[in-house]
């Protein structure tokens, strides 16, 4: 028997989400997406709206949205993906809340070049071809302050794992976890981390898409938490100057349907020749891609020595200081081998960031890239010469040093898409040349009163 077209999987998730609506009685559907730099964007219809949403999209003025479109081709369609719906842990105005993330699409139907879910589901595709499915796992690190002001204010004084009267946020990030879980984002581990006020959120691994969707959820979760305390929750990289600031460390592996392509019994650290050109291609593309992976002129004062962030393009067995680490796997679980990136920030467009990451990646496997020789935290005490002649290279330095490789780079040009890598470099410039005309603080009292 033929399946009737009401029986394709993509329409029982219609109906599913159609049901779920009606039973449990909710009153407004948020739809999600993302702009150029990764800033959520939203806007709410009603149940009656729903399916012409689900079957044909719903019409918005792209040209309003950072990075989407010009005046003369502003009409764009947002259609709602139903494997992403979720009701809402907290009401709006009273009323029961749902949401699902929306690709962008052409009037026409054809996938919005600008948008950057369409940038990482290509991507994906890219590996899929080649037989492997990504999967994530973040270590999701932030601040929770007093207020928004200018001069943070912290909470606490607590250190790293303290389960103490001096971590008072405890109640917050149990609060934050249990909505995540709600949403269907499962947290692995949480804790305090180094800093004053700092924390930290382990998600549990999924493919690459439904993790950078989860990740701009937990953004907003604990956003929301924090205000429903009356604090500040920040993703801000570097918010203060004296200690660490917030990275996300993302745990990264590829799969062969149940195979993990990056491990082998016996080889040293049980990495397999995929694992190898993975890394490889991370390292040798790294400067290439920190644009992306670290977008604000803020995430610049994180990447610096002495404050537990990678500094150089280098990796090794448990060692902070490299910015491609290898955990230890759990033993006789070749599942849980794994490599861990350590640049990016948690104020990333996590599309866009993972879109790249993966294709440096894919790009050391294709090309065959040589591995380098293991450096762990020895190398912060090598001189220049001795870098240069080992060819360890540092990352960049700004935010304007990483564009500049950005913008030589075919890789990221190609991944990103014209559209994506033209608005992200234009806006990124125009960050940049706020900055320079900054006159900061340091300089007004180091330079003011003496010269």
């Amino acid at each position: 028997m033929v399946p009737s077209e009401a029986d394709t999987p993509m329409d029982r998730q219609h109906e599913y989400v159609l049901r779920t609506v009606e039973e449990r009685g909710i009153r407004f559907v948020r739809l999600w997406f993302t702009d150029v730099l990764g800033f959520l964007k939203s806007f709410a219809i009603t149940p009656a709206e729903l399916r012409v949403a689900l079957e044909d999209g719903l019409t918005f003025d792209g040209s309003s949205i950072d990075g989407f479109s010009r005046t003369y081709e502003a009409d764009m369609l947002a259609k709602p993906d139903p494997t992403t719906f979720q009701v809402l842990p907290w009401k709006s105005g009273g009323a029961d809340v749902a949401r699902m993330f929306c690709d962008i699409v052409t009037p026409e139907g054809e996938p919005f070049e600008g948008d950057p879910r369409h940038v990482l589901r290509r991507t994906m595709k890219r590996a899929s071809n080649l037989g492997y499915t990504f999967y994530v796992a973040p270590e999701v690190e932030y601040f929770y302050f007093a207020d928004s002001g200018p001069e943070p204010k912290v909470l606490d004084r607590g250190g790293y794992f303290d389960l103490t009267p001096l971590d008072v946020a405890q109640e917050y990030r149990r609060s934050t976890i249990v909505a995540l879980e709600e949403l269907g984002i499962p947290v692995e581990f949480s804790h305090h981390e180094v800093s004053p006020s700092q924390h930290e959120l382990d998600l549990r691994h999924t493919d690459a898409l439904t993790m950078a969707d989860s990740l701009m959820t937990t953004r907003l979760v604990v956003k929301e938490v924090a205000m429903e305390h009356g604090l500040y929750a920040t993703f801000m990289p570097k918010p203060l100057a004296a200690y660490d600031g917030s990275g996300l460390h993302l745990h990264l592996s590829l799969f062969k349907g149940e195979t993990n392509a990056f491990h082998t019994d016996g080889a040293e650290y049980d990495l397999s020749k995929v694992a190898h050109g993975f890394i490889a291609g991370l390292l040798r593309h790294a400067n290439e891609i920190t644009a992306v992976t670290n977008q604000w002129v803020n995430s610049y004062k994180r990447l610096v020595g002495g404050f537990d962030a990678p500094v150089y393009e280098t990796w090794a067995r448990n060692d902070q200081t490299a910015l491609v680490r290898i955990p230890a796997a759990r033993r006789g679980t070749a599942d849980s081998t794994r490599i861990e990136y350590r640049s990016p920030d948690p104020a990333t467009n996590p599309y866009l960031a993972l879109s790249v990451i993966l294709a440096a990646g894919l790009s050391g496997i294709e090309n065959h890239y040589e591995l380098p020789a293991e450096m762990g935290h020895d190398v912060l005490g090598m001189s220049d010469a001795e870098l240069r002649a080992s060819g360890i290279e540092r990352l960049p330095t700004n935010l304007n040093a990483a564009l500049r490789v950005m913008e030589e780079s075919d890789l990221v040009r190609d991944t990103l898409g014209e559209h994506v890598f033209e608005w992200f470099l234009k806006n990124k410039r125009r960050e940049w040349s706020r900055y320079e005309q900054h006159v900061s603080r340091f300089e007004l009292e180091e330079y003011l009163p003496v010269l």
